[in-house]
């Protein structure tokens, strides 16, 4: 018995999102008025069950398109913070495992970032000085070649946070990996607060050691790190966690996804797809903004 269904409607979206996948879901849901938007289809009114949920997931992967049901009438500019995690979600790349493909050790340091972004390690920290350890000695230039090179955005990621700044949302980049990169990034995208660890580097190369940021070198930006850090940004917005959103793909991500109002697994690993409450497999970060009704019909900018 799955009792009475929660209000809720259903945003189905994809890249190329197909007629024939909008009719599969309309003849699902025959009495749900379907209103299209920039990027998705809303159909409204569905309800929240368990049986809703199991049957949207199963059209959704049969389809291969994004699917949420979501609160009516959802707005962005309710919410105060966005937090981001930075590689494999803001960024296309695994920032440490390109630097340690260039340098030579790419196999090495890419199994230990699969195992842990998969929640196979136990510790991210561990995992992460591992990884660090088998770049000692490697230069420094590496670093800003990996940033010139092979740093590109994830499709939509501009748009999700220019429509969150319009919205009044303090941005937040918060990640395990290098502030090298994250600084770029915070510089080239106007985000407000950052939070990433530090590679140490004297002469010019990589000693091997890597350290937390701020006044807690020891402590580095783990699974705790982050969800803290999410705390700290929205104790300075003056609001409580459950009015941001946060948008992750690695098991380090959980933490703060489950503390966010709106937790979301981006072209996640498995286990952190299975546990989030939202999650986008096909779209881009900016695919969030359909799930609100002050942002859904924002159309991209042209070029």
């Amino acid at each position: 018995m799955t009792g009475r269904p929660e209000p809720a409607d259903l945003i189905v979206q994809a890249p190329d999102l197909s007629a024939a996948a909008v009719a599969a879901f309309r003849a699902r849901f025959p009495a749900a008025p379907l209103h299209r938007q920039a990027a998705s289809v809303r159909l409204v009114g569905v309800g929240r069950s368990t049986d809703v949920a199991a049957q949207v997931s199963l059209l959704a992967a049969t389809w291969r398109c994004d699917a949420a049901l979501v609160r009516p009438h959802m707005m962005l500019s309710e919410l105060r913070v966005l937090a981001l995690d930075m590689d494999s979600t803001l960024i296309q790349i695994e920032g440490i495992d390109e630097v340690a493909q260039l340098a030579g050790v790419g196999p090495q340091v890419a199994a230990i970032t699969a195992a842990a972004m998969q929640g196979q390690r136990g510790d991210y920290s561990d995992s992460l000085r591992q990884r660090v350890a088998l770049l000692a000695g490697v230069d420094e230039s590496l670093l800003h070649e990996v940033a010139r090179q092979r740093m590109r955005l994830s499709p939509g990621a501009e748009r999700l946070l220019q429509a969150a700044k319009q919205a009044g949302l303090r941005s937040l980049l918060v990640t395990g990996g290098f502030d090298t990169f994250a600084n770029i990034l915070q510089r080239r995208l106007g985000i407000d607060a950052l939070s990433a660890n530090a590679v140490e580097i004297r002469d010019g190369r990589l000693t091997g050691i890597v350290h937390g940021p701020g006044a807690t070198p020891d402590v580095l930006v783990d699974a705790q790190g982050k969800a803290d850090a999410l705390k700290r940004v929205c104790a300075e917005a003056n609001c409580r966690t459950a009015e941001a959103i946060a948008i992750g793909d690695g098991a380090n991500d959980l933490p703060m996804l489950e503390l966010a109002g709106i937790g979301v697994a981006y072209h996640a690993k498995p286990l952190v797809r299975e546990r989030a409450a939202y999650a986008l497999d096909y779209s881009g970060l900016d695919g969030v903004l359909e799930w609100f009704t002050d942002t859904a019909l924002i159309r991209p900018a042209a070029g």
